[in-house]
């Protein structure tokens, strides 16, 4: 029985016959850490697409500064826009006038 090196630093080997990816005697702990890790930052992904929740490198009680940062943000953008169509409104206003 032979089997393909997947891993060789984390000790992992796959089973041709059977299928699956295995440890070959070593222990799984360093890749199930990193498995953690990488949860953690996919879970604060999902906390910053919803504007709430402490995030990872952020400080105490900052925990809705997303969603304040987001309202700001679309104030503005919703300010300059309507400036911009307004402009564009009272520009045809004097055109069609004079």
């Amino acid at each position: 029985m032979a089997y393909i090196q997947v891993l060789p630093e984390f000790g992992l080997v796959a089973d041709p016959m059977v299928g699956i990816i295995t440890s070959a005697g070593e222990s799984l702990s360093p890749v199930i850490e990193k498995v953690a890790a990488l949860e953690a930052v996919s879970d604060d992904l999902v906390n910053m697409l919803s504007g709430e929740g402490n995030l990872l490198a952020s400080f105490p009680n900052r925990e809705q500064g997303l969603a304040i940062g987001g309202t700001i943000t679309s104030l503005w953008y919703g300010f300059a826009i309507g400036l911009f169509i307004a402009g564009i409104i009272a520009f045809q206003l004097i055109r069609a006038v004079a």
